[in-house]
Order: C-alpha cells, then sequence, then structure tokens
C-alpha cells in the first residue's frame, strides 16, 4: 500500500460495496497496460455512492470507470478514487413505447438489444460503441452518423459532492465527444428516445453495424478504440495513413494495420510506450498535413 493511500485509509467513508486500496486497473482496460487506483470503489447503489462522495473529503480526486475501451491509464497509476459501476448499476428496462431508462453500467450491446425487443429503433448505433451508458453519455459517444446527442433524453448524476441531480440534453451542452459534466460526477442513469419499429428490422440493423465493424476495426486485439478525434471534413484514419504510420511501433505498441486510428498493445506494451506513440503519430500527422490531431481516448494518472 502507498504511503498516500495509507494515510488517506484513516479517512475513508465507510461503504456497503466494495472499496480496495492499490487495485490494479490493467485487467480492467482494453489496453492491458497501466498502473493502480489508490483506491477502487464498487458502490452496492446509488445511495452508497452518494453517501461515499459526501462524505469524501473534497480534495480527493474522482475518476469514473466504464468498461476501460477508450482510456490509457498511466503506469504510475491513477490518485484517489476510480469508481466502478457494476451490476446494480447495469439495468435496461422500457419506461414506454418510445424510450429506455438504462443504468450507468449498462453496455451498448445490452441497451441496443434491449430496444430491439422493446422495438425502439434508433438506438442500434450505441451497439457499436465499446463503453457503458455512463461513459458515453460523458463523452457524447457516436458511430454510423448517429450520436448519443441524437437519442439522450436526460441523464441521472452523483455531482461530486454527493448531490444527486437530473440533467437534461440542454444541460449537458454537447459538442463532438464532449459534454459539460461536471468533473468528478458519475452518470448512474440515461433515459434514451427511439422511434416505434420492427424488431426483426431492428435487429438487421444491428447485424449490419456488427459486420461492418467486425470487417473494419481491430477488435480482437488489445486496443482501446478510435484514438484520435476526427477533423472536421476529414478522417483521422486517412491523416495518419498519409503521414506513413501504418503499422508504425515504439516497443509492444503498434499503428493498426487494420485500421490506423487504433493503437494496439501487441505485446507487453507499457502505457508509457503506446501514449508516447500516439504522439510520434499526432507529431508525423502535424508535420504531413498541417492537422493537429485531438486525442479522443482518455489518458489518466501519471507517469511511473
Amino acid at each position: 500500500m502507498s504511503v498516500v493511500a495509507t494515510s488517506l485509509s484513516d479517512t475513508m467513508p465507510s461503504v456497503r460495496g466494495r472499496l480496495t486500496p492499490q487495485a490494479p486497473l490493467a485487467p480492467l482496460v482494453w489496453f492491458k497496460a497501466g498502473g493502480a487506483a489508490e483506491w477502487l470503489f464498487e458502490p452496492a447503489d446509488a445511495e452508497d455512492l452518494a453517501a461515499f462522495l459526501r462524505d469524501l473529503d473534497p480534495a480527493v480526486p474522482v475518476m469514473a470507470l466504464g468498461l476501460g475501451s477508450n482510456l490509457i491509464v498511466r503506469d504510475g497509476g491513477v490518485p484517489g478514487v476510480v469508481i466502478r459501476l457494476g451490476k446494480p448499476f447495469a439495468r435496461v428496462e422500457a419506461v414506454d413505447a418510445t424510450t429506455l431508462r438504462c443504468g450507468g453500467g449498462a453496455s451498448g450491446i445490452l441497451v441496443s438489444s434491449t430496444a430491439r425487443d422493446a422495438g425502439l429503433a434508433g438506438i442500434e448505433f450505441l451497439r457499436s460503441i465499446p463503453g457503458t451508458v455512463g461513459g458515453f453519455v460523458r463523452m457524447n459517444g457516436g458511430a454510423y452518423g448517429r450520436e448519443v446527442n441524437d437519442v439522450l433524453v436526460h441523464a441521472e448524476v452523483v455531482l461530486r459532492s454527493g448531490e444527486r441531480q437530473t440533467l437534461s440534453l440542454g444541460d449537458l451542452r454537447y459538442t463532438y465527444r464532449h459534454s459539460a459534466l461536471p468533473d468528478g460526477a458519475v452518470v448512474i442513469a440515461a433515459t434514451f428516445r427511439g422511434t416505434p419499429g420492427e424488431p426483426a428490422a431492428i435487429q438487421t440493423e444491428m447485424d449490419r453495424i456488427a459486420a461492418a465493424r467486425e470487417a473494419s476495426q481491430p477488435l480482437r486485439s488489445k486496443t482501446g478504440g478510435s484514438t484520435f478525434k476526427n477533423p472536421d471534413g476529414q478522417k483521422a484514419w486517412a491523416l495518419v495513413d498519409q503521414a506513413g504510420c501504418r503499422g508504425r511501433r515504439r516497443g509492444d505498441a503498434q499503428v493498426s494495420d487494420k485500421h490506423t486510428n487504433f493503437l494496439l498493445n501487441v505485446g507487453q506494451a507499457t502505457s508509457a510506450d503506446i501514449e508516447a506513440l500516439g504522439e510520434e503519430v499526432r507529431a508525423a500527422v502535424k508535420a504531413n498535413s498541417g492537422v493537429t490531431l485531438e486525442w479522443e481516448i482518455q489518458r489518466v494518472g501519471v507517469q511511473a
């Protein structure tokens, strides 16, 4: 246990869920690399989470972790508390003929499948987002021409203060892969709106999306998903390819040959290797095209 974790252990609020010091995060993220969380908290329910955040020293940083897909956890680990929403937050249910209420820990696959069973169309694109409701509400996740901004009614959150709030679509002020969700806030649920549709037709669209992803993306690799945001009117993968970075390596970190906007851990890459390769790609694209790529993957924690 680290010195900081030891000093915090005396002041950590009591919980009904699981609170683990120095919890390795590499097994929980898609890159399978990176350091530990000073504390990992898996709350029993929303009330447990709210009470914990209310009683936690306001100076302690808090970060929510979903499926760990669009994330680089640096090798020195993450200070403060990482919050991971488990099964109590993974429920999805139809509210009425056009809306779904989804827990913040529910996967995009579960949301889209439940929408299909309820005859709700327009939510199929969530099938292709490798994350949880909390993550893609925060980042305005999207694919295949649609994004969360198109389907969100409102999100239920627990603020860093422990206060529970319901935020409307307008409150989140969505832009491309960004929201105004306050720092330290945790999305515990979201309501999405679709349109009435036939389950068979919805399944056909989900199958089309799944096949397109399988054909174009390195889904069976240790990766973080789309690495860079698409600049206005351009595709990040094309800029990376034009800069000669397809297959480029740094240690066991590699730019995918299949889709150049994906970085891979092809062995025992460190998070430092992966992030440094990303910065090399950004520099090469800038030199070749004059475009400065912006990271889409979140990079958190401290360097080793």
